[in-house]
């Protein structure tokens, strides 16, 4: 069965949007080489809408080693209002997203990544579809954001275990966790 991995940029009170408060600056060789690395060792990118618009406005138009890994990559987005994506190597997940992830990881071939913890990701969680999660957690304290910014999601309770701590130079400390699988509902 192939794995479904989320790696996402979080900041150290929670937010994981608004990036341009608190992320850009921590970006450097070491990060970048990592985050390659992570598009290496997957064969597609599983995006939600939000995350899909924004890659696909920029990434094309973008030169060097990660924009060439990210645009040849196959790609799946989870949306019920795309129709015809324009992005090369795009497939829309435009039915039941658990079913269609359900199916996707079927391919014991095919291991898929995500960048970002949107509601793709909890969703992913909820249903023990997520196989390990990496938190690139920030220096610094972004101070801005409401309920739909945070890591943090109403109702989802997950115990995480630890597998893995780096640190890179810039201060970023890279946790890479396994969740439990979900207890049954009763």
């Amino acid at each position: 069965m192939g794995k479904i991995v989320s790696s996402t940029f979080v900041s150290l009170d929670g937010v994981i949007n608004h990036m341009d408060r608190w992320h850009f600056d921590f970006i450097d060789a070491e990060t970048d080489a990592f985050a390659i690395r992570q598009l290496n060792e997957h064969d597609a990118l599983l995006m939600g809408r939000n995350t899909y618009d924004a890659y696909a406005a920029t990434w094309p138009e973008r030169d060097g080693e990660m924009a060439d890994r990210i645009n040849l990559m196959e790609k799946y987005v989870a949306s019920t209002t795309l129709q015809s994506p324009e992005w090369a190597n795009t497939t829309v997940l435009a039915g039941d997203l658990v079913e269609a992830v359900t199916d996707l990881k079927r391919d014991p071939d095919r291991d898929i990544l995500m960048h970002g913890y949107g509601p793709v990701a909890k969703i992913l969680v909820r249903h023990g579809l997520l196989d390990e999660l990496f938190l690139w957690v920030h220096p610094m304290l972004a101070g801005v954001g409401g309920p739909d910014d945070l890591l943090l999601s109403e109702g989802l309770n997950t115990r995480l275990e630890l597998l893995e701590v780096i640190r890179l130079g810039s201060g970023i400390v890279i946790l890479r966790y396994r969740p439990e699988p979900p207890l049954p509902r009763s």
